[in-house]
């Protein structure tokens, strides 16, 4: 890695769900390859890709991948890509309530620049005694015990606009990207 690059995750949103937006992560590799990056890896079939760039406009970052996502597997693919001091940060902030908590599930949503505010919370309303929702810049932290899953307002939150502004991975699967942007 040069001494300008940066690492960063690609976190592409709604792939090889469902069998809908099915992606190869080896031809996924390829694009970004092809695009320039190095350093690619890709993390199970949710679509994280990890790679290093000298390029620093996050927002351009997005929007060039994005553009050869669409002209490489025909499909419209939102990108949240996130620089290593940012997944650093959120790392550090994930809520100390959910280590070694089995009985929680924990999700970290990645927001899109144009959702990223705290008073994401006010609109999203979390219900108190069900679930836990915090903000940091960049990220929601959600969790809610698995019993009170089918109470939890989060469930509403596919049918609206805001959902298509943001990318949910679970706990292990934050702190294992992590662990693989810091491997480079």
């Amino acid at each position: 890695m040069s001494t300008k690059s940066t690492i960063y995750v690609a976190f592409l949103r709604g792939i090889n769900v469902g069998g809908n937006t099915l992606v190869n992560m080896a031809e996924l590799k390829k694009c970004f390859a092809a695009l320039g990056f190095e350093n690619v890896k890709t993390y199970i079939n949710s679509g994280n890709v990890i790679f290093t760039s000298d390029k620093t406009d996050q927002r351009k970052l997005e929007t060039e991948i994005e553009q050869a996502l669409t002209a490489s597997f025909s499909h419209t693919i939102a990108v949240v890509v996130v620089s290593y001091a940012e997944m650093e940060q959120v790392i550090k902030h994930i809520p100390k309530s959910w280590e070694h908590n089995t009985d929680l599930r924990c999700n970290v949503i990645f927001l899109r620049h144009t959702i990223d505010k705290p008073e994401l919370l006010e609109e999203l309303k979390p219900k108190p005694g069900i679930e836990e929702l915090y903000y940091h810049p960049g990220v929601l932290f959600w969790s809610a015990h698995t019993s009170d899953l089918t109470q939890s307002n989060m469930i509403k939150l596919a049918k609206s606009k805001l959902y298509k502004e943001m990318t949910v991975r679970n706990l292990n699967t934050t702190k294992k990207v992590w662990e693989l942007m810091n491997s480079i």
